[in-house]
């Protein structure tokens, strides 16, 4: 096998037939649905792109020396970080960044998976050889990969053993000769429905002591696997051409809680098994998450340069570029801009090898940035709406345009400085549909949610954070103090 076209993409899921659900019915072909089939042709293109410039998406398999995709490649060098970036900025830049969950995500993690695969081994070493073993799987036959990370949001006080059902959340049933059996619930799959497999996460939202041993899993499984089920919420993508969403029709990902009714999974796709320590380590000592904010930066810098794509258009359409506060607010994402690539300079030139072989990012600038990013995109969004005001509410849709007693009419109504009506109408859809639709709206809380809570994310960087040399600093500052102590104070 190799990297995979569009149309093998396509193909997949339509023989798959995987259990979906939405708007209160069983999807029988989510290629021909209207709530996933334009996503659906996104994600082909981005196979395409794949073979349209393989010098900079593809590379000889270590195993087979077939043509799979850079974006699973483990970095042995600088170079080779940059070159997977690369590769990723090519998906980023035909999204905008905004297909959060793109096949190179999860193409991160388990590529740190198998490159990390003996730390698995200390839960038993079969372990170790499944993720190994399943990282090559997924790198040779391009899976296209969801996962799930998150227990049901029932009462986020107690622990999973400790809430009153206690089966809700996914936990193990019992063991048998074929695998593991499992049931319950998690959540939330993005792209769920248009995936060829699931991966199950260590949860460590918060994390597990030994009393949520049931709990503590990790696995890898196809989405047609009996027993999961995939409900999907409901579509932003709402059957409009790409005038009147342009972007809810192309990227609309689809978010879904996953339920599992005794569900079998093999032994050969388990990687942790009832064991929180090790879940709760998993990310961190693998460096998986590094590699995973690797991915999520390139992603936000590829969406940051869309939002000023999308704000210097603006100011261009309607001649507010030369007041004070509109240069000010361009400014503010050119600054968001400009720091979120440094964080990714710093981030691959100051990378080091890990225990695993692996050349790993620095840490401490990708961390900088994920905790910086979800509290600064709301803001972006908010200036695309400042410089959009009143002309993201009078937004015609392609039908009033068509309409041959109103379209000449509207087309000169809403003209800008340097466009047709039409064409200005065009641009402040895209605008409308990145921060004010169902679609845009989700993106913002999208983003502010990203890696979990950014409060709780924001604690866990302040106590990781090595603070003794700033205190000490200040101390020896204080020492220099030439007036003698009173006599009251200590010595």
């Amino acid at each position: 096998m190799s990297a995979k076209t569009g149309k093998e993409y396509v193909q997949r899921l339509k023989e798959a037939k995987n259990n979906v659900y939405i708007h209160g019915e069983k999807v029988e072909d989510v290629t021909e649905h209207p709530a996933f089939k334009n996503v659906i042709r996104s994600m082909a293109d981005l196979y395409d792109l794949q073979y349209e410039k393989p010098e900079k998406m593809l590379y000889n398999s270590p195993t087979t020396g077939n043509k799979v995709g850079v974006t699973f490649m483990e970095p042995k060098t600088v170079e080779d970080l940059i070159k997977r970036r690369e590769a990723i900025m090519e998906w980023q830049r035909y999204s905008g960044g905004l297909m959060g969950r793109s096949p190179d995500y999860l193409n991160a993690n388990v590529m740190a998976m198998g490159a990390a695969h003996q730390f698995y081994a200390e839960g038993d070493p079969m372990f170790a050889e499944n993720a190994k073993k399943y990282a090559e799987y997924a790198r040779e036959n391009d899976l296209s990969l969801t996962h799930t990370l998150i227990h049901p949001q029932i009462n986020r006080a107690k622990a999973q053993y400790e809430q009153k059902d206690a089966n809700v959340a996914l936990h193990v049933v019992k063991k048998t000769d074929e695998g593991v059996i499992v049931d319950g619930v998690r959540l939330l799959a993005t792209q769920g429905a248009i995936t060829d497999e699931i991966i199950v996460f260590p949860s460590t939202v918060k994390k597990a002591g030994e009393l949520d041993d049931p709990y503590s899993l990790a696995f890898a499984i196809p989405n047609n696997t009996p027993g999961l089920k995939f409900i999907c919420r409901e579509s932003f993508d709402y059957g409009r051409n790409e005038f009147d969403h342009p972007l809810g029709s192309r990227f609309e990902e689809g978010d879904a809680i996953v339920c599992f009714e005794n569900v079998l999974v093999p032994w050969d796709r388990i990687f942790i098994l009832e064991n929180s320590s090790i879940c709760n380590r998993a990310y961190r000592e693998t460096n998986a998450v590094v590699h995973m904010a690797h991915q999520v930066v390139a992603k936000d810098i590829a969406k940051t340069e869309f939002v000023l794509g999308v704000a210097l258009s603006i100011m261009d359409a309607i001649g507010i570029d030369g007041f004070q506060h509109v240069q000010d607010k361009g400014t503010e994402i050119m600054l968001t801009l400009e720091i979120m690539k440094s964080h990714l300079y710093r981030a691959e030139h100051q990378a080091k090898l890990d225990r695993w072989g692996m050349m790993t990012p620095d840490y401490a600038a990708l961390d900088a940035a994920r905790n910086w990013y979800p509290r600064i995109y709301p803001r972006l969004a908010e200036i695309i709406r400042i410089l959009g005001a009143s002309g993201l509410m009078g937004i015609p849709t392609q039908a009033d345009f068509e309409n041959e007693e109103i379209g000449a009419l509207l087309n000169r109504a809403v003209q800008g400085k340097n466009l047709e009506g039409y064409e200005r109408v065009q641009l402040f859809r895209l605008a409308w549909d990145l921060t004010m639709s169902a679609f845009g709206s989700r993106q913002t809380h999208y983003e502010y949610y990203f890696f979990g809570d950014p409060v709780r994310m924001g604690m866990t960087y302040f106590n990781n954070y090595d603070k003794e040399p700033f205190k000490q600093m200040v101390q020896e500052f204080l020492k220099r103090t030439k007036k003698s102590k009173p006599n009251f104070v200590k010595a």
